[in-house]
């Protein structure tokens, strides 16, 4: 009983360094705005400036994903903790855009290297069958970092002094204090090897997860797809067609996404693993309705509807394919794949945001929010008819 209780004392500590790396990663969407007027740029460049981000994290799992199956979980992650820091220092430093773009490169390569590790030591510290428990704590660590993220910064923002600047001042203490809670907490890879045995990973999955990586995986790739938007064009729109220039309630509506996510994480266990994929999706072609509706009426209590919806879909689908993934996963490759999962994830994060970026000249915030919404539901509704024909089968 004592090895159990230190055993989850151990797995939350490690899930709370996972959400306050995360946190970061999520730190200045509500702050574009204030960068766009300090530093005169398009919409275009704030969904570059986003994506820069997921190139940054796509590049870490692709190279390194695997690195902490080989060299440990501990430094993989707190070199992770590292480039968080230096993130934040580049943001703190910010005179032009080209420390906006180092920072979000530098919160891609953390990210990147938490992303798989993190998860999968987690799972690691967590005591014998607490598998499921463990997977919650993981994703929940993940995404409710991501919405903790705006939040804060929207209400340090708003309602304290140099917005630009106190935001990252905390998250870098922050960053210090789970950098020294690692350092207290076990490693779990019993072998290490040295690092020099770390090679870039190959597209390729172990057999026996490839039928369970398909839809799982793409059911995840059209969630993070509408949070990529949320995140980097919302605080946009609710100030250029709503007049909404409250910087906490802007934080807020994100923040909202996102721990509705986590809430439909919690309901897996109800569900179960199977149910959760293509109801998730449905949840999702409901948010992209009602986020249809917003920008066609101009209505804030829709945006704030299709977040807690859309936020919910993706609790659904996103756990539901974590868990299927990592239990197919032999445990020698577990980190390996979890990365991959993450890959076609913030590969749908970083495309649709740009393309919104591009149309946003052309045909304004309201006309590239209808096309990327057009095509988000074509893909989630193949999606979903895939996965019914198909479905997959996970523990919870």
């Amino acid at each position: 009983m004592d090895g159990d209780r230190r055993g989850w004392h151990q797995c939350l500590l490690s899930g709370a360094v996972f959400a306050v790396c995360m946190a970061g990663t999520t730190l200045p969407t509500p702050l574009y705005g204030l960068y766009q007027e300090k530093f005169g740029f398009s919409e275009l460049t704030v969904t570059v400036v986003y994506a820069v981000y997921a190139f940054g994290v796509i590049g870490v799992l692709l190279l390194v994903g695997n690195a902490s199956d080989a060299v440990g979980r501990r430094p993989v992650l707190l070199s992770g903790l590292g480039f968080a820091a230096a993130s934040a220092v580049c943001f703190l430093c910010a005179t032009g855009l080209g420390w906006l773009y180092a920072g979000r490169l530098l919160s891609g390569l953390s990210a990147g290297l938490f992303t798989g590790a993190a998860t999968a030591y987690v799972m690691d510290l967590a005591p014998n069958g607490g598998a499921s428990r463990a997977t919650f704590v993981a994703t929940a660590a993940n995404i409710g970092g991501l919405g903790f993220g705006p939040l804060l910064a929207g209400l340090l923002a708003q309602y304290a002094a140099w917005p630009l600047y106190l935001p990252f001042a905390v998250h870098l203490v922050l960053v210090v204090g789970s950098a020294a809670v690692l350092l207290r907490l076990p490693e779990t890879v019993r072998e290490p090897r040295p690092l020099s045995t770390v090679r870039p990973q190959r597209p390729g999955l172990p057999i026996q997860v490839r039928a369970v990586f398909v839809p799982a995986a793409t059911a995840s790739m059209v969630g993070f797809a509408l949070f990529g938007v949320f995140t980097s064009v919302s605080p946009a729109f609710l100030a250029h067609s709503l007049h909404v220039d409250n910087h906490a309630v802007s934080g807020l509506v994100v923040a909202l996404a996102f721990f509705a996510s986590t809430a439909g994480q919690l309901a897996v266990g109800r569900i179960g693993g199977a149910r959760s994929l293509p109801l998730g999706c449905a949840g999702l072609l409901a948010a992209l309705a009602l986020l249809a509706g917003a920008l066609r009426w101009d209505l804030l209590s829709l945006v704030v509807l299709s977040a807690i919806v859309g936020g919910g879909g993706q609790g659904l689908t996103f756990r539901g394919a974590l868990s299927a993934v990592a239990e197919a996963s032999p445990p020698d490759r577990r980190a390996a794949v979890i990365s991959a999962l993450f890959v076609v994830a913030y590969a749908g994060i970083s495309v649709p945001v740009i393309g919104v970026g591009l149309l946003t000249g052309p045909i304004g915030l309201e006309g590239a929010g209808l096309v990327f919404i057009a095509c988000m539901a074509v893909l989630i509704s193949s999606a979903a008819a895939y996965l019914l024909r198909r479905p997959v089968r996970a523990t919870t």
